[in-house]
């Protein structure tokens, strides 16, 4: 017996229920088109996800807020929802190559003279070079071309000698936010994710990138703005095919059948090729969407019956890029007696720890924490790893960046609509790249175009 499809006509349809899909279908609306919402999870938000984990809230994905992310605070505001200061009093902890702790206060991790001397002259230096990037046109900065060239590990090898200042350097980019090995990506990738942030300074300053967390989970931004468009989100329904033309667009998943005028495909790039695309996309998308591609960082929460670190005049915050656990910080939950910790493992490190069994490499991360905290962060009351490189409808975290050479080859076509097709989600922002903030922004900035493309 053949199966029949539902057929459903909106003039949007969006593939995609996180922040950029969501907010897309709201300007939408709001500008009085109908749309669809269609999302292959069972739940809506994407890499924004807030789960009960043995009795533990957990933020298993994105969850802070920058004072400079004017479009997530605004957001956030117009839902009601309330948000707290990440505690941050205290002491940080610093460990060197040599393995000795040192705690410390400020921006500049505590390093000899000299090395301090470096860090602070390449910040400068990386300053400098941000200054003349246009986030939302990193291809057009003056020396586009050559710094695509050049990985960013190179790059801090020719500026510096000081090794501990290269490592310490690498860790913003590499380990906390691209999530991928320094020479696996180019300067100029680099300077887009800190002018992404306003400058490298605010990548350094811990406490401007991870100022405040929303009570009850950032995945209550998604989840708010789905309900107030009720039963235009349809969940359990993974795009399959996009039929396009100059008439509109047939999209078909498993279920449904949603002929429309438009498509916003809401999805990161590296899931493009989960949907055949009829006539395919052109040759430039072929190409450019092959030299994408996700990072990978495993985010641990360890739960204690409470925070102990604070009793030890600590705030939590600890780095170094010589240990397993690279960063970690206070996560603890709004008015909760106990204390988390959230610590981060990426790139080449978090291939090595699935390598051995669950237990040992439970072990091993939870062993980096305490060489920053003490023998009491061995044995937390509930432990969980956040691993998207296991999700289906993700494949990594936290964002998709270029290799080299493909930022300033094929940039300015990233956000390029095809036809009836267009393309909307952190990943290609400018402007809050990579975080919630930038998802919002590529929403409203898809919505607008589309509108004002169809005169509506």
């Amino acid at each position: 017996m053949e199966h029949s499809l539902s057929i459903i006509e909106r003039d949007i349809v969006i593939i995609g229920a996180g922040a950029a899909g969501l907010t897309g279908a709201t300007e939408l609306r709001k500008a009085g088109l109908t749309v669809a919402v269609l999302e292959a999870r069972d739940r809506v938000g994407g890499r924004l996800h807030t789960d009960d984990i043995d009795g533990a809230m957990l933020e298993i994905g994105g969850q802070w807020v920058s004072p400079d992310q004017d479009a997530l605070k605004e957001t956030i505001a117009e839902l009601g929802l309330e948000t707290f200061a990440r505690y941050r009093e205290g002491e940080s902890v610093y460990i060197n190559a040599a393995g000795e702790r040192t705690r410390f206060q400020g921006e500049i991790f505590p390093v000899s003279a000299d090395t301090e001397r470096e860090m602070v002259a390449l910040i400068a230096t990386l300053d400098e070079l941000v200054s003349e990037m246009d986030p939302d046109r990193p291809w057009a900065h003056p020396r586009a071309v050559e710094l695509d060239q050049i990985s960013f590990r190179r790059w801090l090898e020719e500026a510096t000698d000081d090794q501990e200042a290269r490592d310490n350097i690498s860790l913003f980019i590499a380990g906390a936010m691209l999530t991928k090995p320094a020479h696996a990506f180019s300067t100029l990738q680099a300077l887009l994710m800190a002018a992404s942030a306003g400058s490298f300074s605010n990548l350094v300053d811990a406490d401007f990138i991870l100022d405040e967390r929303v009570v009850g989970g950032l995945q209550r931004v998604p989840i708010l703005l789905a309900e107030n468009l009720g039963d235009d989100v349809f969940l359990g329904q993974a795009a399959r095919t996009v039929r396009w033309g100059d008439a509109g667009v047939t999209v078909l998943t498993d279920d449904l059948e949603v002929r429309a005028r438009r498509v916003i495909v809401a999805v990161p790039p590296v899931l493009y090729t989960r949907i055949s695309f009829d006539p395919p996309l052109p040759r430039r998308q072929q190409m450019m969407h092959q030299h994408l591609s996700m990072g990978f960082v495993i985010k641990v929460h360890a739960v204690y019956e409470t925070p102990f670190w604070r009793e030890d005049g600590l705030s939590g915050t600890a780095f170094s890029p010589y240990e397993l656990s690279h960063e970690a910080y206070d996560n603890t939950n709004f008015e909760d007696p106990r204390g988390t910790l959230v610590g981060f493992v990426s790139d080449e490190a978090a291939d090595g720890v699935f390598t051995v069994s669950a237990e040992e490499r439970k072990q091993a991360i939870l062993t980096s924490l305490s060489h920053y905290f003490g023998e009491k962060a061995l044995t937390p009351v509930v432990y969980y790893e956040s691993d998207w490189g296991t999700e289906e409808w993700t494949r990594g975290a936290y964002a998709a960046s270029f290799d080299l050479g493909g930022l300033a080859r094929f940039g300015a076509d990233l956000r390029t609509p095809v036809g009836p097709i267009f393309f909307s989600c952190s990943d290609l922002a400018g402007k809050g790249y990579q975080h919630v903030d930038g998802a919002i922004r590529m929403g409203r900035e898809t919505a607008a175009e589309i509108v004002a493309g169809l005169g509506a």
